[in-house]
């Protein structure tokens, strides 16, 4: 069975496919195919975002497709930059959109944070899967380690004591977000397929 990744992203691909190929699954990127895509994320969530990329990725190949968004959401700005982290402030740069949130922060006590997932899978039957992920953290006072990107150098993990730019990928996947809610829609998938 083929899906496509509504993304351009390869990371986010080789995460689907070692998780998604446990079912016999084969997952492609719509570059793969051709198609070249940037639905509007206009959605009021993460989950209706997600929705809107893999319905549009799903209309263009006639294949099944997935899509997830995420995002930062921190406690003391009211969950931003929520749906809009990737644009927080109308910045597109990530040191620059990190260092705006601390800014933001200064002089905050509570520092509590979590990542959020939504992943959708749009069927040209018409069928829609949904599963969603979370990693709890907080937010450090100045920014930690080389790797991940976006957030990462400023989301701490407390069990850890290391932010997400310090772990490993495979730390990373432990925990994340991102791992969290494809854990979830492979189990999600599993059973929809052992129905059909």
């Amino acid at each position: 069975m083929r899906f496509v990744l509504a993304s351009h992203n390869r990371g986010k691909l080789k995460e689907m496919q070692e998780i998604l190929g446990e079912l016999g699954v084969e997952v492609v990127l719509q570059s793969d195919l051709g198609i070249d895509l940037e639905p509007e994320e206009n959605g009021a969530t993460f989950a209706e975002n997600a929705a809107i990329k893999a319905k549009a990725v799903m209309e263009a190949s006639g294949l099944p497709a997935i899509a997830d968004d995420s995002g930062l959401c921190v406690d003391a700005l009211n969950g931003a930059p929520g749906v809009y982290s990737a644009r927080y402030g109308g910045l597109d740069d990530d040191a620059a959109r990190y260092r705006l949130l601390l800014n933001n922060l200064r002089g905050a006590t509570n520092r509590a944070a979590r990542f959020h997932t939504d992943v959708v899978c749009a069927f040209p039957n018409g069928d829609v899967l949904r599963a969603q992920g979370e990693c709890r953290g907080t937010i450090a006072f100045a920014p930690r380690g080389e790797g991940g990107f976006g957030y990462d150098p400023i989301f701490f993990v407390p069990e850890l004591r290391k932010t997400f730019a310090q772990l490993t990928a495979e730390e990373k996947n432990a925990i994340s977000h991102r791992g969290n809610a494809l854990r979830a829609f492979a189990v999600e998938l599993k059973n929809y397929l052992e129905k059909n």
